[in-house]
C-alpha cells in the first residue's frame, strides 16, 4: 500500500506539475517500475542491443523495454485493431504521413521533456511539419528521415562517355538522349531513366508529388486547416506532362515503357541508367546484384527554382492509452489506471527523450514520475547515432547531417531531408492509389492531362473531406 500512497499524494505532479523537485536531498527517489513493449517494422531487435543495454543502466525504473518487428504488409491494420483491443504496444512507429489519423490515440510529449523550439532546432524541418500538431503538441519523434535521392549505374555513364550524374533536369534530358537504345523494331533496349507510368516504378507517385512541388503546384498547400485541393493550375499540368514524356512514344525523352521490368528490378539487372527513390532501396539492390557499380547523387532540380525533397518517412509515438496489469499477488494493492497509465506515458516519452534527441554534454537527465526529481547520468554512446550506424540511415537530427555529408551512399539522402517536405494527405495509402491511376490513364490515353488531375483531385477532396 506505501507505494500507492506516494502515488496518491503527488497525483499532480504525475500530470506534469514537478514543482516538487526540489525535495530534500536525503529523501530517497520514489519507487516504481515500468515495463514498455515497443512496435517497429524493418529494424531486427540487434538495431536496439547497445540503446537498451545503456538505457537500463540510467534508468531503474524501466525493468523491462521490448522491442518487437512486426511484418509490414499487416502493420497498419494490426496496430490499430492491438489499440483499440487496448492489447496494443506502449511505443509504436507510425509513418510520417499517418500522424493526423493516429492522434487521437497518442499521448503528445510533456512540455518538461522538449518544447517546440527544442524540436525544431533538433531535427529537420519536415519532421516538424508532419509531427507537431495544429495544438503545438509533439506527437512522434524520428529516428531517421528518408529523401528522394538519384541512384545511377557507373558502369553505363562511363559507357557513354558522361562523366558526372546530372544535377538538373535539363542536365537530366541531355543524359537521357545518350542513355536510351532502342532496337530498330522499337523496343528499349537500355532505359535512361524509369519515370512515366506507375505499375512498374517503385515509388513513381512519391517521383511525381515532388516533381509538382519543385514546379510550384499547389499541392503543398494541403495541410490540418486546409483540406482542399485544385489541381488545375499550370504547374501541375507542366509537372504531369513533363513526368509522362518520359514513356510518350515519339517524345525526345522516351526511355520507359510499361512493359519494361519493375525499375528495382530493371536496374539492378543493369539496364536502366537512372532511379529516383529512397535509402532504404540501396540494400535490395546490393542483394539483387552484389557485382552492380552504384552511385547516389542528390535528386535533379529545375534550374532556377527552390529546391525541394519529398520524405517518406517513420517515427516514433507514444499510446494514449492502455490498461494497467493487475498484480496476481494476494494482498495487492488496487491498481489506479489513470496513475498507472500517467507514469506509463511519461516513462514512454523519457525513454523517446533519450533515443532521439543528442545527449548534453555526453549526458543525460532522468526524471522521476512520481516525485519529479532529475539525476544527470554520463552516457558513453549517442544512442541515435548508435542506431544510424548499425542501420546504414539517414540522419533526422540536423547536428548527425552534418556527419553525414562525406557518407559515399547517405550524403545525397542525408541532405535532402533539409530541404524535404511533405503534404497532408490524411489516407496516404488511398492517395497513392488515386496519384498511381491517374498517372497511368494518362499513359494509356484513357485521359488527358487535364481531366486527370481534376478527376485525382475531386477524390483526394472526398477522402479528407
Amino acid at each position: 500500500m506505501m507505494l500507492w500512497k506516494k502515488i496518491a499524494a503527488s497525483t499532480l505532479l504525475v500530470f506534469g506539475a514537478f514543482s516538487l523537485a526540489g525535495c530534500t536531498k536525503s529523501a530517497p527517489p520514489a519507487a516504481y517500475d515500468v515495463n514498455l513493449e515497443v512496435w517497429g517494422i524493418f529494424d531486427d531487435s540487434d538495431a536496439y542491443t547497445q540503446i537498451l543495454t545503456e538505457y537500463h543502466k540510467i534508468n531503474p525504473h524501466a525493468k523491462n523495454i521490448v522491442y518487437r518487428k512486426m511484418p509490414v504488409e499487416t502493420y497498419k491494420a494490426d496496430l490499430l485493431n492491438a489499440l483499440a483491443a487496448g492489447k496494443g504496444p506502449d511505443i509504436f512507429m507510425i509513418r510520417n504521413a499517418w500522424r493526423s489519423a493516429f492522434e487521437d490515440k497518442i499521448a503528445p510529449a510533456p512540455d518538461y521533456f522538449m518544447t517546440e523550439r527544442e524540436y525544431r532546432d533538433t531535427f529537420v524541418d519536415v519532421a516538424a511539419t508532419d509531427f507537431i500538431g495544429v495544438d503545438k503538441k509533439i506527437y512522434g519523434v524520428p529516428l531517421s528521415v528518408d529523401s528522394l535521392a538519384l541512384y545511377y549505374n557507373k558502369d553505363l555513364l562511363n559507357a557513354a562517355g558522361i562523366t558526372r550524374p546530372p544535377v538538373t533536369w535539363e542536365e537530366l534530358e541531355e543524359d537521357v538522349r545518350k542513355l536510351t537504345v532502342v532496337d530498330s523494331f522499337g523496343n528499349i533496349m537500355q532505359s535512361a531513366i524509369a519515370l512515366g507510368t506507375a505499375s512498374n516504378i517503385n515509388r513513381a507517385t512519391d517521383v511525381l508529388t515532388v516533381i509538382m512541388s519543385q514546379l510550384g503546384s499547389p499541392i503543398n498547400t494541403l495541410s490540418d486547416t486546409n483540406r482542399q485541393i485544385s489541381l488545375t493550375d499550370g504547374n501541375s499540368a507542366k509537372a504531369l506532362d513533363f513526368y509522362e514524356s518520359f514513356a510518350r512514344v515519339g517524345s525526345p525523352l522516351y526511355a520507359w515503357n510499361a512493359r519494361l521490368h519493375n525499375s528495382i528490378d530493371a536496374f539492378s539487372e543493369g539496364t536502366l541508367a537512372f532511379m529516383i527513390n529512397y535509402s532504404w532501396q540501396y540494400e535490395t539492390l546490393q542483394q539483387k546484384n552484389a557485382k552492380l557499380n552504384i552511385g547516389t547523387a542528390p535528386l535533379p532540380q529545375f534550374q532556377g527554382t527552390t529546391p525541394v525533397n519529398f520524405a517518406n518517412y517513420w517515427g516514433y509515438a507514444v499510446a494514449k492509452n492502455k490498461p494497467p496489469v493487475e498484480s496476481s499477488a494476494r494482498n495487492a494493492a488496487p491498481v489506479d489506471p489513470v496513475k498507472q497509465n500517467a507514469i506509463r506515458v511519461h516513462e514512454s516519452w523519457q525513454f523517446l527523450k533519450y533515443m532521439a534527441f543528442a545527449p548534453k554534454n555526453k549526458t543525460v537527465t532522468m526524471r522521476n514520475a512520481i516525485d519529479g526529481a532529475t539525476r544527470d547520468f554520463p552516457l558513453t554512446l549517442d544512442p541515435t547515432e548508435t542506431y544510424l550506424i548499425k542501420t546504414k540511415k539517414p540522419a533526422a537530427r540536423r547536428d548527425l547531417i552534418e556527419k553525414q555529408k562525406d557518407d559515399l551512399i547517405l550524403a545525397p539522402f542525408a541532405a535532402g531531408n533539409l530541404i524535404a517536405k511533405n503534404w497532408y494527405q490524411g489516407n496516404p495509402e488511398a492517395v497513392d492509389s488515386i496519384f498511381s491511376d491517374m498517372i497511368d490513364s494518362v499513359y494509356r490515353g484513357e485521359k488527358k492531362i487535364q481531366e486527370a488531375l481534376s478527376a485525382a483531385a475531386s477524390r483526394i477532396n472526398i477522402l479528407l473531406r
